[in-house]
């Protein structure tokens, strides 16, 4: 029986592709625009619920505009973001 050890291991070679830059930094941005969307509108939905309990009488609507505000903000700061991006990226080109 020959003892598996003994034999040399040829290394595999690296078959992973490299994402170009600007698709890896297009991935980079939409996932912080989705995460900043998440945390905004539900910090404005936090907020909107506060204020709806403690001034308006237990109403809907400041919950509503408070994830309206977050997710407008969100939006805000995606949309500088990715045309940022879109600069940095041209003015590599």
């Amino acid at each position: 029986m020959s003892d598996s050890t003994s034999s040399p291991v040829a290394a595999a070679p690296s078959t992973a592709m490299t994402r170009p830059v600007s698709e890896a930094l297009l991935n980079e941005k939409w996932d912080r625009c989705l995460s900043n969307l998440l945390i905004k509108s539900t910090l404005g939905l936090g907020f909107g619920v506060v204020f709806s309990v403690l001034i308006f009488k237990r109403r809907a609507w400041p919950a509503f505009v408070g994830v309206g505000f977050g997710a407008g903000r969100a939006y805000e700061e995606c949309n500088t973001s990715l045309k940022q991006a879109a600069r940095e990226i041209r003015a590599q080109a």
